[in-house]
């Protein structure tokens, strides 16, 4: 169990290190923004991940995932081609006609 502690801290130690360099050495030049401290650094893993990532464990969401696409699998399958062509229009006017790029020969 401390162990795992130590790890722990060491890899958010790490991390805060990580993003507060990468933050320093590119923010500043590219957006003319001010540098950051190793808190900060935290402070701001910690906002995305409340703001993109949330607070779930990575195995369930991936299981999550997996069984959304298994039931939209399963929608789809049930479809008939009637259907299925209406929700092909539907995605192209919410989305736009995206095409294959075209070849040249």
């Amino acid at each position: 169990m401390l162990r795992m502690a130590i790890i722990g801290v060491a890899a958010i130690t790490l991390a805060g290190w990580v993003v507060s360099g990468l933050w320093n050495w590119l923010i500043p030049s590219v957006f003319g923004l001010h540098t950051i401290g190793f808190w900060q650094a935290l402070g701001l893993l910690i906002l995305t991940r409340i703001l993109f990532g949330g607070f779930r464990g990575g195995h369930g969401h991936r299981f999550g995932r997996r069984r959304m696409m298994r039931q939209w699998a399963e929608r789809w399958e049930k479809m008939t081609p009637e259907e299925r062509e209406k929700f092909r229009e539907g995605m192209r006017r919410r989305c736009g006609g995206f095409r294959a790029p075209e070849t040249t020969a």
